[in-house]
């Protein structure tokens, strides 16, 4: 029995190799003639037993239009491609999730001392993520899902964090009065 080779089929699979596939149109034409012709020697003569003749070759399976059971690849989202050439070392062509991530490491440590500022450093720092997102074309590990997506995603829990932290207790720097209002009928 043959060893099957990387990227090819078993010989007794009826299907073809990869490399095998015909264009073939409507009607089949081209799809068996890679098996044909690699069963056939150089002037048409058979090659052993493996010879496939035209009467016993297969019809040609339509493939299907469903999708497939198992997912093989993903696609890279919108503009998530290197944010430098390949050239420079990996830490700068992700500098963008970098300095995304360092605004809210350095808000996560300045919420130690003061809440206020830190929250605000960390909400800042999202709707950084999400300016980058909007401005540049490429912005590497920054893109988890569609453009518009990520917009959305950063741009609101930023503006939501920010407001948060303009709003906390005590001697609040911005205040809303229908919240008031709200938190009024809900908790007094």
């Amino acid at each position: 029995m043959a060893v099957p080779q990387p990227g090819r089929r078993r010989p007794d699979d009826p299907r073809p190799a990869p490399g095998e596939r015909g264009g073939g149109g409507r009607g089949g034409r081209g799809r068996t003639r890679g098996r044909l012709s690699a069963a056939m020697g150089d002037e048409g003569e058979a090659k052993g037993e493996s010879a496939v003749s035209a009467q016993q070759a297969a019809p040609p399976r339509r493939r299907s239009r469903r999708f497939p059971a198992l997912t093989r690849d993903t696609a890279r989202p919108e503009g998530g491609g290197r944010a430098l050439g390949g050239e420079h070392p990996a830490p700068y062509r992700q500098w963008p999730l970098l300095a995304v991530c360092a605004g809210v490491l350095i808000g996560l440590l300045v919420t130690v001392i003061e809440v206020r500022v830190g929250t605000l450093i960390v909400g800042l720092a999202l709707l950084g993520g999400a300016a980058l997102r909007w401005a540049k074309p490429s912005v590497g590990m920054l893109a988890v899902r569609s453009r518009f997506t990520d917009l959305v995603t950063y741009g609101v829990l930023g503006g939501v964090i920010v407001l948060l932290s303009l709003m906390v207790q005590p001697k609040p720097w911005l205040t809303v009065p229908f919240l008031d209002t709200l938190v009024h009928f809900t908790v007094r």
